[in-house]
């Protein structure tokens, strides 16, 4: 389902912010906009409450977890309803939770080194990050020895860069802070949300 639905939208929301008061307003506003991939990162206090109402207030989003970095913390992922796990490295222990959970996992990666331990463990997809550190060039020399591998850049990407990393070959691109500010989720701008993630996965898509 979460590979589907990447191929499909050409998107990953990663929210990332102090304080998310209202998940499932924010799920349906990036859902509207055509992301509907979610996730909310470990960095956020409470984010095991927040992941938990979101899966039950917005069925139709693809809900998961990110900045998984321990096994401790990928139980508690899984453990709050997380329909799929992130880390920023690659972790075997995260790897084994989501294995034995029967749960997507995308493993962070940037040397082939990383990338061929990666697919090891199993990875439904590997995180490519920093990517704003390399570049879409760097992704597509990576297709060459790995082309059957899913790839997600990730770090620093807006919909000014996403066309060139889906032209390079990622399955999706990831949306962050250029979409989904902390100031918007303090203010509820939902609307604001809606547009940007509309803009964001148009150009991811083209």
């Amino acid at each position: 389902m979460l590979i589907d639905t990447l191929r499909q939208d050409r998107s990953l929301a990663v929210i990332r912010a102090p304080r998310i008061d209202d998940p499932v307003a924010l799920c349906l506003a990036l859902s509207a906009g055509g992301i509907r991939a979610i996730e909310f990162t470990f960095t956020t206090p409470g984010v095991e409450g927040i992941i938990e109402r979101a899966v039950a207030g917005a069925p139709d989003a693809i809900v998961g977890a990110g900045t998984v970095t321990d096994e401790a913390t990928a139980r508690a992922a899984v453990t709050a309803g997380a329909r799929f796990l992130v880390t920023p490295g690659v972790h075997a222990g995260v790897a084994g939770v989501a294995r034995d959970a029967g749960i997507p996992f995308l493993l962070g990666a940037l040397s082939p080194t990383e990338v061929l331990r990666a697919v090891e463990l199993g990875a439904d997809a590997v995180k490519i990050f920093p990517a704003s550190l390399v570049g879409p060039g760097y992704l597509r020399d990576l297709r060459g020895p790995f082309p059957s591998v899913p790839f997600v850049p990730s770090g620093g990407l807006d919909a000014s860069t996403a066309a060139a990393w889906t032209a390079a070959g990622s399955l999706a691109v990831t949306a962050g802070s250029s979409v989904v500010s902390a100031a918007d989720i303090e203010a509820g701008a939902w609307d604001a949300v809606t547009d940007r993630a509309r803009r964001f996965a148009a150009a991811a898509r083209s």
